[in-house]
C-alpha cells in the first residue's frame, strides 16, 4: 500500500523539475563556497609573503564575510523583487575570477579589493539559490535545505586544502588558475537553470509580513550570530593559529580546517533530517549545549584528543545550519529570500565583522589560543536564548 503514493510523488512533473533544480544549485553551492574558504587559506601565506599582521589578516576575513555574507539581504532584496537567475548563474564565475587572482596581490589594498569583489558574486548567489533550492519540494523540506547547505560545507571544506595544495605545485602567481571550476560551473547553469515565473503583482516589499514574526525572526538571528561567530574565526583564522601556535606544516593546518568543514556538513545534513522529526527548536537546544565541552577539549588539549575535539565539535556545532533557515522560511513564506539572506548572509556577515577582526586584534597582544577559546563561551548563551523560540515556527 505504501508504494504507490510514493510512485505518484515521483511522477509529478514539478516534483521532478524541483529536484533537478536542486540538483544543480547542490553543485552550484559547493563550488561557490570552495572561494568562500579563499581568504583562510591563503592568510598565512599572505603573512609570509607580504608580511602582513594577524590583524591584517583577520580584516582581510572581515572583508570577506561583508561583501560575501552582510550584503546578501540586499541581494536577497533585489533577487524577490526583480526574478532574475543571473543573481545566482554569474556568481560562481564573478567570485572564481577575483578570488583565483589573489595570489596576484602585491599589498593589502590589492588583496583587499579582490576579496571584496569575489565576496560580491558569493553575496549575490547565496539568497536566490537558497529560495529556490527546493521549490516544488513539499515533504521534508528541512531534509532537502539541508543537502543543499551541506554541499556549501563540502566546498568550505575542500577549499583550504584545494588552494593550498595549488599554490604550493602552481606557485602564487598562478593561482588564477583556481578558477576554472567557479568559471565552468558558470556556463553550467546558464544551461540547467529556467528563469523563474514572475509575479508582477508584487511592487514592493511587504514590511507587514514580517512585523508578527519579528521578535522569532531576531532570535534565529542572534543565534546564528553566536554559532556564526565561530564558524567564521575557524574559517578565517584557523590554519594560521595551528601553523603559528601549534606547529602545523600549512598542509596539515588546512586539513584540520577541511575536518572541522566535512563534520559540519554532516552535522548539518543530520541536523536537518532530525529537524524534521524532533522540530527545530530541540534540534538548536542540542547544538548549542552540545557542542561546547567538544570545542573545549579540542583547545585545551592536544594531539588526538585535541583532532577529536575539533571535528566532532564542527559536527555537532554545524546542526542548525538548515534548522534556522527553514524555520525563517515558514515564519515568512512569502519572502523566503530575504530571510533566507538574513539567516545565511546578514547575521553570519555581522558576526565575521564584529569577530574576525577582534580576534586579529586581541591575537596581536594575547595569543590566539587565548582568544580563540574565550568564543565557546557563545554556544552556552545560544541555548539559553532558545528557549524564548516558539516551539514550532509556523
Amino acid at each position: 500500500m505504501s508504494a504507490q503514493p510514493d510512485v505518484v510523488i515521483l511522477e509529478d512533473p514539478r516534483l521532478r523539475a524541483g529536484m533537478r533544480t536542486l540538483a544543480a544549485y547542490c553543485v552550484a553551492h559547493l563550488i561557490i563556497d570552495l572561494y568562500s574558504s579563499a581568504a583562510g587559506a591563503f592568510a598565512p601565506l599572505l603573512v609570509d609573503r607580504l608580511h602582513f599582521s594577524i590583524a591584517q589578516a583577520g580584516l582581510l576575513g572581515g572583508i570577506m564575510v561583508f561583501a560575501g555574507s552582510f550584503l546578501q539581504p540586499a541581494y536577497g532584496y533585489l533577487s524577490d523583487r526583480f526574478h532574475s537567475r543571473l543573481f545566482s548563474v554569474l556568481a560562481p564565475a564573478v567570485a572564481a575570477i577575483f578570488i583565483g587572482s589573489l595570489g596576484l596581490a602585491w599589498n593589502f589594498a590589492s588583496a583587499a579589493g579582490l576579496i571584496f569583489l569575489g565576496g560580491m558574486g558569493i553575496a549575490s548567489f547565496h539568497p536566490q539559490a537558497t529560495a529556490r533550492a527546493t521549490l516544488g519540494i513539499e515533504k521534508n523540506r528541512a531534509r532537502w535545505l539541508a543537502v543543499f547547505i551541506s554541499a556549501g560545507s563540502v566546498g568550505l571544506a575542500i577549499g583550504p586544502t584545494y588552494f593550498t595544495s595549488l599554490v604550493q605545485w602552481l606557485s602564487m602567481r598562478r593561482s588564477y588558475v583556481a578558477a576554472l571550476p567557479g568559471a565552468l560551473m558558470t556556463l553550467f547553469l546558464l544551461f540547467a537553470i529556467r528563469e523563474p515565473e514572475r509575479e508582477p503583482s508584487r511592487k514592493r516589499f511587504d514590511f507587514s509580513a514580517l512585523r508578527p514574526v519579528r521578535k522569532p525572526l531576531l532570535i534565529l538571528c542572534v543565534l546564528v550570530m553566536l554559532r556564526s561567530g565561530i564558524q567564521i574565526t575557524f574559517g578565517q583564522l584557523l590554519p594560521l593559529f595551528l601553523h603559528r601556535e601549534r606547529g602545523f606544516t600549512l598542509l596539515a593546518a588546512s586539513g584540520a580546517l577541511s575536518a572541522f568543514q566535512i563534520c559540519g556538513a554532516i552535522g548539518g545534513y543530520l541536523g536537518g533530517h532530525t529537524a524534521d522529526r524532533f522540530g527545530g527548536k530541540r534540534v538548536i537546544q542540542w547544538s548549542m549545549l552540545g557542542s561546547v565541552p567538544l570545542l573545549a577539549l579540542f583547545f585545551f588539549s592536544h594531539g588526538a584528543a585535541s583532532m577529536i575535539g575539533l571535528t566532532l565539535g564542527g559536527l555537532v556545532l554545524l546542526f542548525t545550519v538548515p534548522v534556522n533557515v527553514v524555520m525563517a522560511q515558514e515564519l515568512a513564506p512569502r519572502h523566503a529570500g530575504t530571510v533566507s539572506a538574513l539567516m545565511m548572509g546578514f547575521a553570519w556577515g555581522l558576526a565575521g565583522l564584529i569577530f574576525i577582526p577582534v580576534i586579529g586584534w586581541l591575537s596581536d597582544r594575547l595569543t590566539m589560543q587565548t582568544t580563540m577559546s574565550a568564543l565557546i563561551v557563545f554556544p552556552l548563551i545560544g541555548f539559553f536564548l532558545t528557549l524564548k523560540l516558539p516551539d514550532a515556527a509556523k
